[in-house]
């Protein structure tokens, strides 16, 4: 597989994390603007933002959770020379349930929807990993590093 197709899905989970961030920061300051909001009501993480910009919030904090661990995987399935078809597809697959997860977070934010993506994103990034574990441990020896 080429540098490139492995590193398309984690640059679009990239975008995705990019957006909501711009996103949030739009939202937050128009209310800043407004003066509905005072950093004084935020300076110790209080939870004042109305609704929809908590959800907004929310799913941008949401990709530093599980996400993580997709960043890793991919840095570490690249350096060990792992990342082959099945992977890259794999990758697909998780970066679509996230960006479906992303979507329904900032929509209908309808719980028992988004979390069966939550369920199955990590449920595919829970099999890429024991892959890469089982292709590490199974397969020729580095030697020493």
């Amino acid at each position: 597989m080429t540098l490139q197709s492995i590193l398309l899905p984690l640059l679009v989970q990239i975008g995705l994390t990019c957006f909501l961030i711009l996103w949030m920061a739009k939202e937050r300051t128009v209310l800043f603007k407004r003066r509905e909001i005072k950093w004084q009501d935020i300076a110790l993480r209080q939870t004042p933002w109305p609704g929809r910009v908590q959800q907004i919030g929310n799913c941008f904090e949401n990709q530093f959770e599980i996400p993580v661990l997709f960043y890793v995987l991919v840095v570490l399935a690249i350096t060990a020379k792992k990342a082959d078809l099945l992977f890259v597809v794999m990758e697909w697959l998780f970066v679509a349930t996230r960006l479906a997860h992303a979507y329904v977070f900032t929509t209908s934010n309808y719980v028992p929807l988004r979390g069966q993506f939550f369920i199955v994103g990590t449920i595919i990034l829970f099999l890429m990993w024991v892959i890469f574990a089982i292709q590490i441990f199974a397969g020729p020896s580095l030697g020493a590093l």
